[in-house]
Order: structure tokens, then sequence, then C-alpha cells
């Protein structure tokens, strides 16, 4: 990235004008740009590496877990999307159509995925034929189109990139397992890669995902404090393999409709890392996923030039042995206090500055991220100490996180208090009927949705919309 003025630095304030910081952040650390087709996004070198840090992780999880990757198609004939009336209705008003094709009108309309459901289970119906065929366990990494009306970078584009998890089970009870076990896998990275804490738990009715039994959430907290869906699992039932006739001989003889899930998370992590670690300087990465975890500032004049720049990058060398992600920053047309703020701004956990002085004195003076602590550290071991500076960085971020969630989630007992804490701002833990009424009384009246049922929250109370009895506590929020 090229910066030319002071002025292109400059960000709008995080406390004051969230939305505009967010786009500010997204734009001047080259993560992504809007592209020349309405909605849709560019995403740049920096940005995609952040992304390709996440699905390293990822994908190697989903692997250890016994699934493997395939690829199907991104168009799917509409006829396949109208088999599951629930699936249909919730996809329809975003769906994307492909009506001409070597210059002649299709005979069918055909559907940019917006999810792949369909497709897919009217392939499995090809492959189960008996129970020795099952499980299915697969997972696919994917564009999906999604006729979104506010897009909004890596929010809520309407293309964006994600993996989707698409599972068939001869039990209900091992579909059901694996549900959890996914869920449970998204948790633990959200918590142990990108250092946020999240609330996870079963979705209501009328936010679980179109087609399914039941989907279970993790939340997470930004920094606005409002919530975020950082990933999702659903339990399908047989509702698909019904849909599309795909049953399996059991071990008896006997013909039974297969038990499916399926799950998936997005591009929308990026958002999520940015608004969840952003602050007044702009972006904060966790070292797990940093794309640049050490950036090495050269400090000199022309005499010293090629001393410091040969030292430099015999430094780069050594902490790229030692599995740390680094760069050189060689712009000589900008000043070293300039460079500071610009890595700062793209949020780069450790600065590692050196002159010709430090060489003299064999050392370097490295500067944190999120502490902002700045002190010298002799060149001797240097990458055994960047590596436990990089792990004690990702377990402050995580402890922040999990702090400002903390101060900003509340519970409330009356809907008054509910009412107020949601124009605020932050998570509020309310009891409720699990009636669709008292949900839509809420929506209407603050735009605040329940973000997940958490089985820790459950205990016997009162609705905090309607007085009748509840089950336990929901999170409520406001949400992108």
């Amino acid at each position: 990235m090229v910066v030319s003025s002071e002025s292109e630095r400059f960000i709008a304030d995080i406390n004051t004008d969230f939305p505009e910081w967010y786009q500010d952040v997204v734009r001047k650390a080259d993560l992504a740009e809007s592209s020349p087709v309405a909605g849709c996004m560019t995403i740049k070198p920096y940005g995609y590496a952040l992304w390709e840090n996440m699905v390293r992780v990822l994908d190697d999880a989903f692997k250890e877990t016994g699934h493997e990757n395939l690829y199907f198609p991104a168009l799917i004939p509409e006829s396949y999307l109208q088999k599951e009336a629930d699936h249909v209705e919730g996809f329809a008003p975003e769906c994307a159509y492909v009506t001409h094709g070597g210059g002649k009108e299709l005979e069918e309309r055909l559907v940019f995925r917006p999810t792949s459901e369909t497709i897919i289970w009217q392939t499995y119906a090809r492959w189960i034929e008996s129970y020795r065929d099952l499980p299915l366990l697969y997972n696919q990494w994917a564009n999906i189109m999604r006729w979104e009306r506010r897009p909004r970078l890596f929010l809520r584009t309407r293309e964006f990139l994600w993996q989707e998890g698409h599972t068939a089970h001869g039990t209900r009870e091992e579909a059901m397992e694996e549900t959890m076990t996914i869920v449970n896998l998204y948790r633990s990275f959200v918590r142990d890669v990108l250092a946020l804490p999240v609330f996870m738990g079963r979705k209501s009715e009328m936010e679980r995902f179109a087609g399914a039994v039941e989907t279970f959430a993790i939340e997470a907290m930004m920094k606005d404090r409002k919530a975020i869906q950082a990933g999702t699992s659903h339990f399908l039932g047989q509702n698909f393999a019904k849909a599309f006739d795909v049953t399996f001989q059991n071990e008896k003889g006997e013909r039974e409709y297969v038990w499916g899930t399926s799950w998936g998370v997005s591009t929308r992590l990026v958002g999520t890392v940015i608004m969840g670690h952003g602050d007044e300087k702009g972006l904060s990465f966790p070292p797990k996923v940093a794309p640049i975890q050490v950036v090495i500032v050269p400090i000199y004049r022309d005499d010293t030039r090629d001393r410091v720049l040969g030292a430099a990058h015999e430094l780069a060398k050594d902490l790229k042995a030692a599995g740390i992600r680094v760069k050189v920053d060689e712009r000589d047309q900008l000043k070293p206090g300039f460079k500071f703020n610009d890595w700062e701004m793209r949020g780069v956990p450790l600065r590692m500055e050196l002159g010709p002085k430090d060489l003299d004195k064999e050392q370097c003076v490295v500067a944190e991220r999120v502490s902002g602590a700045k002190s010298p550290l002799p060149l001797a071991g240097i990458a055994d100490a960047l590596v436990a500076r990089l792990a004690a960085t990702q377990k402050a971020m995580y402890e922040a996180a999990e702090t400002f969630r903390e101060a900003n989630t509340k519970e409330v007992d009356s809907y008054d208090d509910l009412k107020a804490l949601m124009d605020e701002g932050g998570f509020g833990l309310a009891h409720w009927c699990e009636g669709s009424t008292c949900e839509l009384t809420v929506k209407n009246d603050t735009t605040a949705t329940i973000r997940c049922i958490p089985e820790e929250l459950e205990g016997a109370g009162k609705c905090v919309v309607c007085g009748a009895d509840s089950p336990g506590r929901v999170v409520f929020a406001k949400a992108y």
C-alpha cells in the first residue's frame, strides 16, 4: 500500500461514527473495495490473506473431524429450490437468476446458489443406497450470491465467500451430534483463534435457517455493542431427505429417510475481527490470523541504508524460519513515524524498529499494537521472544474483548429496562415465554432480535414482555 499524505491516514472516530470508522479502515488498510457490480466487493491481497489464514485453520479442523472437501456447481435449477417449501420461501427474495445462455433463453431459470442444500440433496439421492454409504461428511469452499438490499463490505455483500458443510446420517442422534460438534468447533475457533468470546445457543423459530428443524449459532459482541452471528450449524431433520426422496436401506432391510445437517461461516468473519478488536487507531488483528504478525521498520540515512536493510532482511529470514509472518517495510519515500502509524492502523500485532545504533548494541526496539508498550530486545534469541509476545498479545486481546462484553451485558427483568438497554446498545439477558408475539413486539419496538437461547441461561422466570412463565433467559441485541 502506498500512502502519500497525512490526510489519507485519517479515520473517523470509532466512538462517535462507528459506521464511517468501519468503512475508513476497510478502505485505508487495503482490505477491500466496492466492485463495478453494485453490492459486490473486490477483496484485496491484505484482506484476502486474513481470510486465507482463517480458511487454513478451519479446513484443518474440519478434516480432523472426518470431513472431506468437494465442490458443487454454482448454478441450481429453479425447480430444485422449490422442492422444500420453507427453504424457497426463505431465500426467494434474495435469489439471482440466470435466464439466458449461449444467446438463447433457457427453458428453466437457473439460480446462482444462495446456499447449496437443494442441489446437494438432489445428488445425495443418487449417492446413498445403503446404511453402508453413511455418514456422508462433506464440505465445500465456494462463493454465494444473495441479493442484499443494504450491502456493506464483508458484512453483507451480494457475492461473498464461505464454507458450507452438508452431512447425511442414518439416525437422528448422529445428525444432532454432528450439529453440535460443528457449532462447538466454531465457538472454539472464534474464541481461540479470533480472540472473541461468544454466546452459543439455539435460535428461536423465527430466526432459524429456512428449512431447518433447529439452528444453533454463536453470537459475538462488536465494539459498537451490536451482535454479529459468527457461525451457524443447522439440524435439518429429514426435511430435505423427504423433499428429494433420499432414503437408505437399514440393517434390517427397511427403507428409511436420511437425517441431515448443514453449517457454515463466511467472509463475514473478516468484518467480525475488524469490528470486534478495532480501536481509535484502526485495525487490531489477533496474531493467529494477522496477515503480518511482525513488521520490521528499518531506520537509516543514505550512508547506513545498506547495512540496516541487510540486517533487516537477515532478521526476517530467521523469523520466517520460526513460523512468524514478517514483512520488511522498504518504502523509502515515507518517514519512519508515518510508517509506525500506518502499520498501527493496519493492525499488525508487533512492530520492530531497527537502526544503526540498535545494530551497534545488538538489539532492536519492539512496539506492541495492543498495549502500546515499546521496549528494546536483544537480537540474540529474538525469534523466541517474539513468539512469546505474540502469544501474550493473543491472550490479552481475548481478555480485553471478554471484559468489554461483560461490561455491556446486563440481566434485565422489565420491558422498560430492556428497551432502554437496546437503545443504549449491548446484550440484554431477559426471560422470554417462547411466544412469537412477544418476540415480534421486541423486534418492532426496538429492532432488536433474539440472538440465541443459551443452555447456561436456563432457569424459571417471567417473560419480560407479557409476564408469562419462561424457561430461561435469552440474548436480545441489535445485530448486523
